[in-house]
């Protein structure tokens, strides 16, 4: 499985943007995915998560109401939609996939991971 995250920017606060993450490979044994961030000297963290059927989303406390992750599973494809961006949100933006079912925040349960792609949120 490879996956490929696009969409990253320079975006002003109160912004928006859109994430995308396209898999390719044996896409058939992906089941839960998730985005995941890391700043400047700061360790990776979590940021969402969905599962196969979009049915479990999962996200940050300091996220939530400004982003929201859905799946397109016949184009193979995860999103994170960012609203209200903030200064505190600039970061590489990781996209991951798991051969489990659990919706989970760990980054040792996702099984492949994209390259990143980065968002900087400055005026």
């Amino acid at each position: 499985v490879q996956l490929q995250a696009s969409g990253g920017g320079l975006v002003q606060p109160g912004g928006s943007l859109t994430l995308s993450c396209k898999a390719t490979g044996s896409i058939y044994a992906i089941n839960s995915m998730a985005w995941y961030r890391q700043a400047p000297g700061k360790e990776r963290e979590f940021v969402a998560a969905i599962s196969w059927s979009g049915a479990g989303i999962a996200y940050i406390d300091s996220v939530k109401g400004r982003f929201s992750i859905s799946r397109d599973n016949a184009k193979n494809t995860l999103y994170l939609r960012m609203n209200s961006l903030k200064p505190e949100d600039t970061a590489v933006y990781f996209c991951a996939a798991s051969l489990g079912d659990r919706l989970t925040r760990a980054p040792y349960d996702y099984n492949y991971w994209g390259q990143g792609t980065l968002v900087t949120v400055s005026s």
